[in-house]
This record gives C-alpha cells, structure tokens and sequence, in this order.
C-alpha cells in the first residue's frame, strides 16, 4: 500500500500547488478566497499546506470562485484513485459502474456504509499511517460512497454478522452507536437492504472472511477480497462461481430486511 500512498500524497501536493497558482493568479489572498468560498483563511491555509484533505466541496467551490470548469473536482478524483493501492483501482472501476452489489462484512460495517467517525477510527487503527495520510484516506472512502446517491443507484445488499453492530468498548459507544443509526437510516432506502446473521448462528461458510460482489451493466460479476496485506480482485470465472455461491449460502442464514432493522433499533436501544 506504501506506493498508493506515496504516489496520492505526491498527487495532492501537485493539486495544492495548482490551487495556490490559481488563486493568487485571481489576486486573491487567503481571506479573500476564503470568503469567496464561504471557508475560513485558516481553513485555506490548511488545504493548501495539507495539513488539511481537500475534500470535494471545498474542490468544487473552488472551481466556481476561480472559473477552473471543474479542474479541481476532477483532479481530486484522480488523485484519490492513483492513492489507492494499484490492486484496488480495478475493483474501484468496476465498483462505480456496478448496478447491483453484494457484500458480506462478519468483522466491520463496509466502507460504502460508514460515516466519517467510524471510517476515521477505523483507518486510525493503522498505525503508520500519518494524520494528514488518514485524511487522505478518509476523504476518499466518503467520497466512493457517492456511488449510493447518484440518479440510478446500484441496489447494495449487505449482509453483517450480528458482532460487527454490537463490537464496543467505551471509548468507541458513541461512533457506534452513531454508525447502527446511519445503517438504520440507510436500510429505509430502496436501493439499499442490510442484512444480520444473528450471533446464535455460530458457524457459517462465509466466517472465512469478506467479500464483496459487483455486477456490471452486461451481465458480468467481478469479486474483491480483503485480507491483512491489502486484497485481491477476483474476475476467473470458476472463483467468481464460488463466490456467489457462499453468497447465497450466507444471504439464506440472515435475518429479513425487517427483521435486521428491528434488531438494530434494539441493539441502539440497549445502549440508551
């Protein structure tokens, strides 16, 4: 992963660079932009030393205060994908053209589902990684979950284990407890339907570890697989075959639709 995130760190300090060319060619100063904007001159400051993650509003405001045509909106996208391990950008491509996915997590809530306190305190758990590097990393899973919010949504079945809503100590309750509340809120999407294996299913073909599923527009699947040193993207047919196969098998263990809302509303209600 160290080479993603050399060559998207190198990326952003180029988009950096661009944005204080563009602005001071503007003849604006930092107060000005920033007022221009609507961000504060501290704020300006950071994005452009990066000790803060341009994220794409502040791209996009950007491109509107200093009539770039999109330039900087198009230049963090690309940035965020050359971040991404080489390994991971086939999957990213096949991820935004999906129109269905399906994914099995027994461990942690997906990333196209997690909001920015419990993605931040996951990406946090990697220790070598910086503060401005976690940024980076946590600007780009906020923005790959974009893909839920378009005209035409891919329709997204998650199915979790029962543990990954209720894994807490203290210091986590709140981002928890916060996140079961956004998947809550996802899962009355139409597009979206979230699934639980309850814990008293102990044992399960899938418990091997996540996968996800995407389906193109002609028909064809593409899989990925996590594991500790990155991931692996499966398009061989004979795996592909397998994975949907465990998928049906552990899609048929989880609770309904209903049901799984009903047990989240619980499991928050528990802690209250």
């Amino acid at each position: 992963m160290s080479g993603g995130i050399l060559e998207g760190d190198r990326n952003m300090g180029l988009i950096r660079a661009q944005l204080r060319r563009q602005r001071v060619l503007a003849g604006m100063n930092q107060d000005e932009f920033g007022k221009r904007t609507n961000y504060s001159a501290s704020t300006v400051s950071a994005v452009e030393t990066g000790t803060r993650a341009m994220d794409t509003p502040f791209a996009a405001r950007a491109d509107e205060v200093l009539e770039t045509g999109g330039l900087f909106v198009s230049l963090l996208e690309l940035a965020r994908r050359d971040g991404q391990p080489r390994w991971f950008r086939p999957w990213l491509d096949a991820e935004r053209a999906a129109d269905q996915l399906r994914c099995y997590q027994p461990t942690l809530v997906p990333g196209l589902l997690q909001t920015e306190a419990y993605a931040r305190a996951v990406i946090r758990c990697d220790d070598k990684l910086t503060d401005a590097q976690v940024e980076q990393r946590l600007a780009a899973r906020m923005d790959r979950q974009s893909i839920l919010n378009k005209d035409e949504p891919p329709q997204f079945v998650v199915v979790l284990d029962e543990i990954v809503i209720r894994r807490v100590d203290e210091a986590f309750h709140q981002a928890l407890a916060d996140q079961v509340h956004r998947l809550i809120e996802l899962a009355e999407r139409p597009n979206i339907s979230i699934h639980i294996v309850p814990a008293d299913i102990a044992i399960h073909v899938s418990l091997t570890g996540p996968f996800i599923l995407a389906k193109t527009a002609d028909g064809g699947w593409v899989g990925n697989l996590e594991n500790q040193l990155g991931g692996i993207v499966v398009d061989k047919d004979d795996a592909l075959a397998t994975l949907l196969s465990r998928w049906e098998t552990v899609r048929n263990e989880a609770l309904s639709r209903r049901q799984s809302t009903e047990l989240m509303k619980e499991v928050v209600k528990s802690w209250t």
